[in-house]
């Protein structure tokens, strides 16, 4: 396993480093540090934040924020925009924005894990225009082209 180094600012009091849970992890889990509970009702979001800024030590990394699969089945709170983007150059507060897809209120306590943080190494493309593309077996075909099964 590749491993880099992350600095890690704790921005809000009782925030903790997050770790992994497992040798096995991709991902630490990502806490609230709100001041106060958080209810999210049906159909709305909220931005939640973690109270920790970081700084990896390379540009040729991102961050990225996931959904806890937990509070995804159980409960309908899932990531709002699917993923979450963090650029190796941006230090501020890490939040994340959290809808409810259930039908039920749900309430975010502070210390509750609410998201994945984890570390992909990234490629810049060098885009060439070009009037043809290389011909493939799928072609053009988009969604759902390749069957169901």
């Amino acid at each position: 396993m590749n491993n880099i180094k992350v600095k890690i600012k704790l921005l809000r009091e009782g925030v903790s480093v997050p770790e992994y849970a497992t040798p096995g992890s991709a991902a630490v889990d990502l806490r609230s540090a709100a001041d106060e509970d958080i209810t999210i009702e049906p159909g709305k979001r909220a931005l939640i934040p973690t109270g920790i800024a970081i700084a990896p030590e390379t540009d040729g990394v991102v961050a990225i924020l996931a959904a806890r699969s937990g509070l995804s089945v159980k409960h309908g709170i899932t990531a709002s925009n699917g993923i979450g983007v963090i650029d190796s150059d941006y230090r501020g507060e890490i939040s994340v924005s959290l809808s409810n897809v259930s039908d039920t209120p749900y309430t975010i306590a502070r210390g509750e894990r609410i998201a994945q943080l984890m570390f992909v190494p990234v490629m810049h493309a060098a885009f060439i225009e070009a009037d043809e593309l290389d011909e493939t077996s799928r072609g053009t075909g988009g969604f759902g082209s390749t069957g169901k099964n």
